[in-house]
């Protein structure tokens, strides 16, 4: 049995810049273990598969780290829509799917893709000390959304600087951990850490950007004007984002890096 696989930079306007997500189109769903076979061995932040509805209204998609598929992936999600609307059907401007976070909505403008997601603001928590030993850096200020803890710093440098202790991160009560600061050249910056299934750094997440989004709207009071955002790992990556009450759209490109087969002879 061979399956399609394309791999992409999604937030990026170039190749080794960005993301990457594996996508992997199916015309019906493998086992779990299969998918989650597939996403270790492709050993990438996501891979994403997705099977078209019955009814043709869009398709039902999953996304699997290489330790466990996670309920929201931004960047692979936008990869896949790229997919569809580049190789599979390219007549298309939009895509709607189906996922375990409720509908998600893809608009195509121009070279880039708007993703409709849920909104996930923070709230102010307590600071774990292991959070903060962690990180290895005391924070201005700790909330934490639904998945993840949100730590705001209060410069840019503080967030680059940061060298994580990711087996203290690891055992936090939440999914990940999303650092951010005020940027230099946009209005925010962040990181992502997610050592508890398998991601100790993601490059860019858009995701976590469900939680900045109202978090920095808020704080800038900005409403529902776009804000610029960079997330600041060793790849890097380029979002726009906007607060719309209980929903964020993420923007953003993403540029295709390489296009093949998977064979699965032999599995068991």
């Amino acid at each position: 049995m061979t399956i399609p696989i394309y791999q992409l930079d999604s937030f990026a306007d170039r190749v080794f810049a960005g993301n990457p997500a594996a996508v992997c189109p199916l015309d019906e769903w493998l086992d779990d273990e299969t998918l989650q076979s597939i996403a270790l061995e492709n050993n990438l932040s996501e891979t994403a598969f997705f099977v078209r509805r019955e009814d043709g209204g869009g398709y039902h998609l999953r996304w699997f780290t290489p330790g466990a598929e996670v309920d929201l992936c931004g960047h692979a999600t936008l990869a896949s829509a790229w997919v569809i609307m580049n190789r599979l059907e390219p007549e298309r401007s939009d895509v709607r799917f189906e996922t375990r976070s409720g509908d998600l909505f893809v608009v195509r403008r121009g070279d880039e893709f708007i993703m409709d997601f849920p909104s996930a603001p923070p709230q102010e928590k307590e600071t774990p000390r292991a959070l903060v030993e962690g990180l290895g850096a005391e924070p201005a200020i700790v909330m934490a959304a639904p998945r993840d803890y949100l730590v705001l710093y209060e410069d840019e440098e503080e967030v680059r600087k940061l060298k994580p202790d990711f087996t203290r991160l690891r055992g936090l009560d939440r999914l990940g951990v999303i650092v951010t600061a005020p940027g230099s050249a946009v209005d925010f910056v962040s990181r992502f850490f997610a050592p508890s299934v398998g991601v100790p750094e993601d490059p860019v997440t858009g995701s976590a950007h469900c939680t900045l989004a109202p978090f920095w709207a808020d704080r800038l009071g900005t409403g529902e004007n776009w804000l610029t955002a960079r997330q600041i790992s060793a790849r890097g990556g380029n979002l726009s984002v906007r607060a719309r009450g209980d929903r964020v759209d993420i923007a953003g490109a993403a540029v295709p890096f390489m296009e093949g087969t998977i064979g699965l002879q032999g599995s068991t």
